[in-house]
């Protein structure tokens, strides 16, 4: 077992570990900036390092700092969170090569799932469903417009090394691929020092589905079902839930056992999530996050497994604590990412938390680094807490969620809970019929 472990990431999902941790009897360590000196992640670990200046490349993104860390304080294992280098394969081989664990998947899955290429080809080699595409990148226009012709607009031009929505342009008709082309590629090339983009066919009405996979890194792997995350903006997902309600049990059974089958043939270990876009009955794959997700917690009440102690235990070699015939799912669970941003216009809120105040009660978990007299830096992203509530069933859920927005209080800055308590008095979320575009569409009527 370990016993002393580095958390190299900031705010709720570091405070998340150093829960983990101190249940399991490991002890913490905290990194942080200048910036982060008195956030309650610092405060809570047993031991903590501060890694360097405000900006993340000079902190949390910085591998000599993280790995002296380590080196300091004797830590023998990292976690990554999700962010910063979750999802860094030279991140994880750095940190093999200096004889520490990496809590997390081997860097060549990392490597493999990051390029949106290869991921795919993989993928449609291990019999994952995917969207019909490029065979690979498209490196020039007229190559990107014969793919388009072949494969019937619309169309959208993604970066391979894309994620977030950056590197990311719909082409409706023929007219629009010079635009989407190359705006997609100077997009990709500012945010990812890549510019090499691929072309899949676009779906009209999908929704955005995920299935949790957990592996144990020697063949053996489960799925933890479906997470519905459609309802998002600017391709950031801003409300989770599971089981997803248009998912039936028959289909969540075969397209998890597929991707379960899938990550035990590569031996992958520890979380990861396989996303897909859902229309018309038929799941189409889109990427791999080898990494813990943000909307975990979902997952983790409808199943009552602590996902965190799992990847812990299983980089420490040691088996998973359960088998595909022990999950079960138990009600519905519900979570909407509270944000610091001034409405309508979604632009970051920083500053002093005058008073916050958790809700509470049955079903409710709120996980947030927050507390009152602190100071939110602008340095970072805008997420502050995620409200997860736990219902019997998908109608209890929504008046759980309702009661405890209202008992949420977040005053000194500007968040997106007005946003969440107008959303559940649509029929369209009510009733759970809603997809990708639906919030954007809203939030255009709203404006």
């Amino acid at each position: 077992m370990l016993d002393k472990i580095l958390i190299a990431n900031r705010g709720e999902i570091a405070l998340r570990v150093i829960r983990a941790c101190r249940e399991m009897g490991i002890r913490s360590v905290a990194v942080h900036s200048t910036a982060d000196s008195d956030a309650m992640h610092v405060r809570m670990a047993d031991e903590t390092i501060c890694i360097g200046p405000p900006p993340g490349t000079d902190s949390y993104l910085s591998i000599p700092a993280i790995i002296s860390a380590c080196e300091v304080t004797g830590a023998q294992a990292i976690h990554p969170g999700y962010g910063f280098l979750s999802e860094n394969p030279a991140f994880v081989q750095v940190v093999e090569d200096h004889g520490l664990t990496f809590i997390g998947p081997t860097a060549e899955h990392i490597r493999i799932m990051g390029d949106k290429i290869t991921a795919k080809e993989t993928m449609i080699n291990l019999g994952v469903p995917c969207v019909p595409g490029s065979d690979g990148g498209v490196p020039t226009l007229q190559d990107a417009q014969k793919v388009a012709a072949d494969m019937g607009y619309p169309v959208i031009v993604k970066a391979t090394a894309g994620g977030g929505g950056r590197g990311m342009k719909v082409a409706q008709t023929a007219a629009d691929m010079e635009t989407a082309f190359r705006t997609a590629r100077s997009e990709a090339k500012s945010a990812f020092g890549n510019d090499e983009v691929y072309i899949e066919k676009y779906l009209t009405t999908p929704r955005h589905i995920e299935i949790q996979v957990f592996g144990d890194g020697k063949g053996g792997a489960v799925h933890l079902g479906e997470r519905d995350c459609s309802l998002q903006r600017r391709h950031q997902k801003v409300f989770e839930e599971a089981p997803g309600p248009c998912i039936t049990a028959d289909e969540r059974a075969a397209i998890g056992k597929t991707c379960a089958d899938a990550v035990a043939r590569i031996n992958y270990a520890g979380a990861g999530t396989v996303e897909f876009l859902y229309e018309n009955g038929e799941f189409y794959f889109i990427e791999m996050n080898t990494r813990l997700q943000v909307e975990h917690p979902v997952t983790e009440a409808i199943f009552g497994i602590d996902l965190v102690r799992e990847q812990i235990n299983v980089a420490a070699g040691l088996p998973m604590s359960f088998s595909q015939q022990d999950l079960d799912i138990r009600g519905h669970a519900i979570e909407v990412r509270i944000n610091a941003e001034k409405l309508p216009n979604f632009s970051p809120s920083p500053g002093r938390i005058t008073q916050y105040h958790a809700p509470g009660g049955l079903g409710v978990r709120m996980d947030s680094a927050l507390y009152d007299g602190y100071t939110i830096p602008p340095y970072y992203d805008s997420l502050i807490g995620k409200l997860i509530v736990h219902g019997r069933d998908r109608p209890e859920a929504l008046a759980r969620l309702e009661r405890a927005l209202g008992e949420l209080i977040v005053d000194g800055v500007d968040t997106t809970i007005p946003l969440f308590h107008d959303l559940l008095r649509e029929k369209d979320i009510q009733a759970g019929e809603y997809n990708i575009h639906w919030l954007e569409k809203w939030l255009e009527l709203q404006n």
